[in-house]
């Protein structure tokens, strides 16, 4: 960490670096000097800072700006980065950094739709879940929530073509100029809300030449329940709940980082067994995940046999969890000091009998799909995302790994005992919709690895420790990132010292990996959006939170 607050330091005299104890180091900048800052970071030797993370939107009581939270590829390091915006309430700006950034151009784009910052010279202003007609922006603290001000229609929602970029004058104000979404002579055909291969209601409207994709526009937040806003009037114990209704099939993981992140925070220790317990329910989680993954993913193309030879472990494995969380699909197990219930008798015996039959079922899987020769042409050399776009765009998890990115969190920000065991990063080169097939059945027997190092290592002691009735975290700032099933989640916890959040923000793996469908797909055809879109494993509840 010094070291990289020494290159900043250096590159930037006077700049303000803030080096939290329990959180990564902060960098202040001036708007004037953020875009030059920006690309000093992610090009500067030592630093390389060219993954953005998040975007982290914020009204604080000195205005509104954001946090960028920048990790490196090369290093594996983790800063924050605080901008203000400038201007008044009714017109803030911050300048953009889309051209830096792929991702950002989206992310940019989520902070104006809740907290009205224009990012001045994003291509793409437009709202991203709310509506356009939508009054106000609901993550300010002086958001006026009277539902008279946005009442429900049931008329179909008005859709523009076009959408706005802004520039600054000599005087400061901002300058607008219209930019058509699609030109008028585009064929645009609609790909969703309500379609099966779009795994959700997720809306491509997609421009073509005949059978050829020339230009996808993603429109998301037909399911947004403002996640986000409720959980500022939560306590902390109660944004938990909220967790397995993000990737569902990710609720161990999920509930386990926001745990660690609020663990972190009010400097809380759990026991060596319940860090062994989260550890398991996260890969048991994964397993389940990746074979739903491989079953609907080869359903979408006609193969509907192997979802049925996918369902067999998934079952088996929420037979498991059911009997240790009292559930089958959302669970609650993970909280704050440890886990909610001990493991049931059955538990290790149980996981004994899944581990026998895994090595099989992935052999069986890759016998039934992987080689046949249908399979073979529809995946291979189709949706291809390169390495330096995968990063550029934010892509984690195994569909960033099948591009070439080694971007495990468990490897490169370790968290719990992931440090302690032994298994490999599963990293493929083609970056092709059959890589990111391959690499999640790779994956499953890399989560087995590590649950059969645990299964019979499974210390005693308590599995809850005891924490304040009331909690209330000191206040401050703090970031945690870990790996759920579909790569890396990022949490952003700010506390003003009471029992609630000031601001919780979730950062998802799934948000860029359905931006990015637009570019794995342009220039390939129609059929192949199911193809490559569902390659990218995205879950919709994660993209609209």
């Amino acid at each position: 960490m010094a070291n990289i607050t020494d290159i900043i330091a250096g590159l930037f005299p006077g700049i303000s670096v803030d080096t939290p104890e329990k959180s990564a180091p902060v960098v202040t900048v001036d708007d004037s000097k953020w875009h030059e800052v920006a690309a000093a970071l992610r090009d500067t030797k030592g630093l390389q800072m060219d993954y953005l993370v998040t975007i982290v939107g914020m009204d604080w009581p000195e205005g509104l700006g954001c946090m960028y939270y920048l990790m490196s590829s090369v290093t594996n390091e983790i800063v924050g980065v605080k901008v203000l915006a400038i201007g008044d309430r009714e017109q803030p700006s911050i300048t953009s950094v889309a051209d830096i950034w792929k991702v950002a151009t989206l992310y940019e784009r989520e902070v104006y739709d809740f907290f009205g910052i224009v990012f001045v010279g994003n291509p793409d202003m437009r709202r991203l879940f709310l509506s356009i007609d939508w009054k106000g922006y609901p993550l300010r603290k002086d958001y006026d929530a009277n539902p008279d001000l946005n009442p429900v229609s049931i008329e179909s929602e008005r859709q523009s073509d076009f959408t706005s970029t802004y520039s600054r004058n000599a005087d400061g104000t901002l300058a607008k100029e219209d930019v058509r979404v699609f030109q008028p002579e585009d064929f645009v055909v609609n790909i969703g809300p309500q379609h099966p291969a779009t795994h959700g209601v997720l809306r491509f409207r997609t421009a073509i030449d005949g059978e050829e994709i020339k230009k996808i526009d993603v429109y998301m937040g037909y399911i947004h329940r403002g996640v986000e806003k409720l959980c500022e009037g939560l306590t902390y114990p109660q944004t938990l709940h909220f967790m397995d209704r993000l990737d569902y099939f990710s609720a161990h993981n999920y509930h386990h980082a926001l745990c660690l992140l609020i663990e972190k925070a009010a400097g809380i220790e759990i026991s060596r067994r319940a860090q062994v317990i989260r550890v398991m329910m996260d890969e048991l989680s994964r397993i389940a995940s990746h074979c739903l993954f491989v079953g609907t993913f080869c359903m979408d193309l006609g193969a509907t046999t192997m979802l049925f030879y996918t369902l067999r472990v998934r079952e088996q494995i929420l037979d498991i969890m059911e009997k240790t969380c009292g559930a089958r699909m959302t669970f609650n197990y993970d909280c704050i000091g440890g886990v909610m219930a001990d493991l049931h008798p059955d538990f290790v015996k149980d996981v004994k009998e899944l581990l026998a039959v895994i090595p099989r079922n992935v052999k069986e899987y890759n016998d039934l799909f992987t080689g046949n020769v249908v399979a073979r042409n529809r995946l291979s050399g189709v949706g291809i995302l390169s390495r330096e776009d995968a990063i550029g765009y934010g892509v984690t998890g195994p569909s960033g790994r099948a591009s070439g990115w080694a971007c495990d969190m468990r490897k490169l920000q370790p968290y719990s005992i992931y440090s302690e065991l032994q298994f490999d990063e599963v990293v493929a080169t083609e970056g092709d919709s059959m890589a990111r097939f391959k690499c999640r059945l790779d994956e499953i027997l890399q989560s087995a690895r590590i649950l059969e190092q645990l299964v019979d290592n499974i210390p005693d002691g308590e599995y809850l420790v005891k924490v304040p009735k009331v909690l209330k975290l000191p206040q401050g700032a703090w970031f945690q990132v870990t790996e759920g099933c579909r790569g890396a989640f990022g949490l952003y916890l700010e506390s003003d010292g009471s029992t609630k959040p000031y601001r919780l923000k979730i950062a998802p793996p799934c948000l860029p990996q359905a931006a990015v469908v637009d570019h794995i797909t342009r220039g390939y055809k129609i059929a192949d959006l199911i193809t490559s879109g569902g390659s990218m494993d995205y879950i919709v509840p994660d993209i609209d939170r």
